[in-house]
């Protein structure tokens, strides 16, 4: 990746709906260069899909919890089992496997509590666990799906220093 594919990746990431032709003229590039290059990015799993992003709160979505879970189970049945009713539960929009006290956090979006106490219902008769708590969102502060694209370049300051 050089800077004209995070250029043309920084105007995707902000304009899904762009085409070649729409990011060419913006960065004042040669049209069939950068339909060559997101064809290369997407082939090379870079770009994995476009979509279109939904503001929760207008399609009545409007608590967030975040629900933290530990458990005493670490085998791959298990493991396999969680992530299949994880799978089957479409309120829970990202789950991450974490070091420390917490094994698993969820993001799970939902009308209202009792919207949450479903989800959390359907969860414990999935799959065994061991604690679960949770905590709400109060609002939103930052809210991103834009990637940070300085660090894709060979020649970024933090690429030399070893991390």
């Amino acid at each position: 990746m050089d800077r004209i594919d995070c250029l043309i990746l920084e105007l995707l990431q902000e304009h899904g709906d762009f085409n070649a032709a729409e990011v060419a003229r913006r960065l004042d590039l040669p049209q069939t260069s950068v339909w060559r290059r997101i064809g290369a990015l997407e082939k090379a799993g870079v770009i994995k899909k476009r979509v279109t992003l939904l503001e929760p709160d207008r399609i009545g979505l409007g608590a967030t919890a975040f629900v933290f879970i530990r458990t005493s189970q670490h085998e791959p049945d298990w493991l396999r089992r969680f992530a299949s009713a994880l799978n089957a539960i479409p309120e829970i929009v990202e789950a991450h496997r974490l070091s420390g006290q917490t094994d698993y956090l969820l993001k799970v979006l939902v009308p209202n509590i009792r919207g949450y106490n479903d989800v959390y219902e359907r969860l414990i008769a999935a799959v065994p666990l061991f604690d679960v708590s949770s905590s709400f969102s109060m609002d939103r502060i930052k809210e991103t799906t834009s990637l940070p694209l300085r660090f894709a370049l060979d020649q970024s300051p933090d690429a030399s220093d070893g991390d």
